[in-house]
């Protein structure tokens, strides 16, 4: 399984938000140089954090974004839920593309779920704070003051 490089960007775009300290708003463009990632791409992901109440933005000449809730209130496992929406790992998890032969007996889909669901049920477990423990070791890899 790979999650899409939007999910992965948009873990990138909290952790670096929940580096800042209280007061202290991050921007678009400075997270697209820490991170080499497209400051368009970033704006829509932007975007997206910001209608999933997870950021708000600020806007004007001093504006930038800023987390909405607290770190260890984002919990990892929602947010990879909501950004990876197609998690048809296989054919027949996708009842109108399914074309193989085998489905009604196949119990490779049972094992499949069963693993989907272990997958969500660790990263559940995790939230923005777990992630940003190491903040000393991150700031200096980052570029962070």
């Amino acid at each position: 399984m790979q999650l899409k490089k939007y999910t992965d960007y948009a873990l990138r775009v909290l952790i670096f938000t929940g580096m800042k300290k209280d007061g202290e708003l991050a921007n678009i463009k400075e997270i697209s140089n820490v991170f080499n990632i497209s400051q368009h791409h970033l704006g829509k992901i932007v975007f997206q954090l910001n209608k999933l109440e997870l950021i708000e933005t600020i806007r004007g000449r001093n504006g930038g974004i800023r987390l909405r809730k607290q770190p260890e209130d984002i919990n990892i496992g929602m947010v990879v839920r909501i950004l990876e929406s197609d998690l048809n790992l296989l054919e027949c998890f996708d009842k109108g593309a399914d074309h193989c032969v085998i489905t009604p007996a196949c119990t490779l889909k049972h094992v499949f779920n069963k693993a989907l669901h272990a997958f969500f049920k660790v990263l559940e477990e995790f939230t923005l704070k777990d992630l940003i423990e190491n903040e000393q070791e991150l700031r200096e890899l980052m570029g962070m003051k």
